[in-house]
């Protein structure tokens, strides 16, 4: 009423704080990619040609892509004539107020209370970070409350159970698992473990795999019927974890994990080792003619606490804050 914060928010708010300084550090290669680009651009006396040249090249530089960036560019163009535009410093407020407007179909928050146990499918190529981000993941739910099970349907990879058994221990949560198991099997045994002991959500790793390798993208569709016969309802996400690090790549991983197992959910990874930042722009330009996959969850360091929801407007701010 008086504005003080109650015992309970002060930890969410110091938390949000926390993010909002850890997502700006972690794009600190892509700001500095672009940034000092676009200090030097809108520090120019008008808004001519040759700037929108410049921008164009300095975008493309930060991986947002051929056609995100054409979008943006025909979209601060009419700005300048509907708006009257005059001086460099407006058009770059229009550039992050386009870009946000741009990223903001992406922004939906995962919601795990429709279902008991809501499970959870990921999937990614060797090394985007999917077993990390589980681990993760695992942390993030049970500090809003919820129990977790994790499902080491990894089989593939060698040592994959050990990793996800390591963050099973560090989070302090179950991990089911079977030696030279078939993977499905493991996830069908983790539901319906989950469902005897009550749990709220399920994370199940499935191995690492390249699009082209059709085998294993067999696989995987396969521990999705299999999830789906352990409970008519699920998968209630399928989370695909891609590596900021590859850029365009990503599009093309995206495109290859839908068509075998239907994505409905993105996590981006290890933007804090790349200055392709710009590569969620291109995410979402290349959804745009239908309703874009959500964006789950960005992650920005080692962290246990450095992968969280995604949102427009504090992205787009970590990109545009000055250093």
């Amino acid at each position: 009423m008086f504005g003080f914060l109650t015992k309970s928010e002060k930890p969410a708010t110091e938390a949000r704080q926390s993010w909002s300084e850890r997502l700006k550090g972690g794009l600190a290669r892509t700001r500095a990619q672009i940034g000092g680009q676009l200090s030097a651009i809108f520090s120019r006396a008008r808004i001519d040609d040759d700037l929108l040249e410049e921008l164009e090249t300095t975008l493309l530089m930060a991986d947002v892509g051929v056609d995100a960036t054409q979008f943006l560019l025909n979209e601060l163009k009419a700005a300048v004539r509907r708006d009257k535009l005059e001086t460099p410093v407006q058009l770059q407020r229009a550039l992050a107020e386009t870009l946000e407007a741009l990223l903001s179909p992406l922004e939906r928050p995962l919601d795990v209370s429709s279902h008991k146990p809501f499970i959870i499918m990921l999937a990614g190529v060797n090394g985007a970070g999917k077993t990390t981000s589980i681990g993760k993941l695992a942390h993030y739910f049970q500090a809003q409350g919820k129990s977790v099970l994790l499902a080491a349907g990894d089989t593939f990879r060698a040592a994959a159970r050990e990793q996800l058994q390591a963050w099973g221990d560090r989070n302090g949560v179950a991990v089911i698992s079977q030696e030279s198991a078939d993977p499905a099997a493991v996830v069908f045994d983790a539901i319906h473990a989950a469902k005897a002991r009550g749990i709220d959500v399920v994370l199940a790793d499935t191995a690492g795999r390249l699009p082209t390798q059709m085998h294993l993208m067999e696989e995987i569709a396969k521990v999705k019927r299999v999830i789906q016969k352990a409970d008519p309802s699920g998968p209630h996400e399928v989370l695909l974890v891609l590596d900021a690090n590859i850029g365009q790549n990503t599009i093309a991983q995206f495109q290859a994990f839908d068509k075998a197992i239907g994505v409905t959910g993105l996590i981006v990874t290890k933007l804090d080792g790349t200055a392709k930042g710009g590569v969620i722009a291109a995410l979402a330009r290349q959804q745009s003619a239908g309703q874009p996959v959500a964006l789950r969850f960005i992650g920005v360091g080692e962290g246990m606490e450095d992968l969280q929801p995604f949102r427009a407007k504090e992205f787009v701010s970590a990109l545009f804050e000055p250093s």
